[in-house]
């Protein structure tokens, strides 16, 4: 048995593959071209999200039985036609939930209490002035989770931690419901009562651009906004105006729109521009979400499960 492992993942998964009996083969991020090459051999891909699994590629994997797909999304697969050809596709859901979320914590006391520019400002200017930097605290701040999912409501849970009062939006819930404790609340509730904004959803036809001025100027004056799910659902160009007459105070991101354009999620060290970067009002992160140990390797596991129960192991 043959496995092509195309992106980086945790140790596990390729010393437990081989263990398993897998011939190991590891090729990251090759492109459509390239892959659609090789993948005629396998029995096994492991992948995160790149390339998109389409027919093309699917037509040549002769031998492949399984996509175990490192993270939670499977909109880069065909799905339908996978199921066609006899492949298995399984995902990793939940498991990188609280490295997304202990980041959206960690996003809003950057935010809050100033520390990139603080800490810039002492170490590349040299000025120590801690009157300067006066924030604030979070706890009975308003957090507004839009998206909750396993992400949204484990961000909750440590918001409530630390004496936040949180509200919630999600498709799949009625305004007036209590899930895990948290009032579920229409998105109008969320715009003009929340101190922070902090997104968790999937990027779709109607969560494009959900983010946008008429969202925006139903919002608090000095509201943060924190987006650790997908570049898009936020209009940055929209944005990008109201960060610099401050009605949004602060914004914390850990994607950006032109991602996938730009080939932020395909290739390593990729020039990345935005406008927004020139905000001192503007954390940024590469898509770190929900890159820890801890999760790669609970991902491993699953994978390891996944295989020895499709190629009954």
């Amino acid at each position: 048995m043959k496995a092509l492992v195309i992106d980086k993942v945790s140790e596990k998964i390729p010393a437990g593959l081989s263990d398993l009996g897998f011939d190991v083969t590891i090729k990251i991020l090759p492109t459509k071209d390239q892959l659609k090459k090789i993948i005629k051999d396998f029995d096994l891909l492991v992948m995160r999200v790149d390339p998109f699994i389409d027919k093309e590629i699917l037509d040549a994997a002769e031998n492949l039985k399984l996509i175990a797909v490192s993270s939670v999304g499977t909109n880069h697969i065909n799905l339908e036609y996978a199921k066609e050809k006899g492949i298995d596709v399984r995902n990793s859901p939940g498991l990188n939930s609280n490295a997304v979320a202990e980041l959206t914590i960690g996003k809003i006391f950057e935010l809050y209490r100033f520390l990139i520019e603080a800490n810039n400002e002492v170490k590349y200017k040299n000025n120590w002035n801690k009157y300067k930097w006066a924030g604030k605290e979070l706890k009975g701040d308003t957090l507004g989770i839009i998206g909750f999912g396993k992400i949204g409501k484990r961000v909750a849970k440590l918001a409530k931690a630390l004496e936040m009062n949180v509200i919630a939006n999600d498709i799949i819930y009625e305004p007036g419901e209590i899930v895990d404790g948290i009032k579920i609340v229409d998105i109008d509730e969320i715009l003009s009562d929340s101190d922070v904004i902090s997104l968790h959803l999937p990027i779709t036809d109607k969560s494009k651009h959900l983010i946008s001025k008429k969202e925006i100027e139903k919002m608090k004056d000095g509201v943060f906004i924190i987006n650790n799910a997908r570049g898009g659902i936020v209009n940055e160009e929209d944005l990008y105006f109201y960060l610099k007459n401050k009605k949004v105070a602060g914004y914390g991101l850990d994607c950006l729109e032109a991602e996938l354009a730009g080939g932020g999620l395909q290739t390593e060290d990729v020039h990345m521009e935005s406008d927004l970067f020139e905000l001192d009002n503007v954390y940024v992160s590469p898509h770190i979400g929900g890159n820890t140990k801890d999760a790669f390797d609970a991902i491993a596991d699953l994978v390891l499960k996944n295989v020895k129960e499709v190629f009954n192991l």
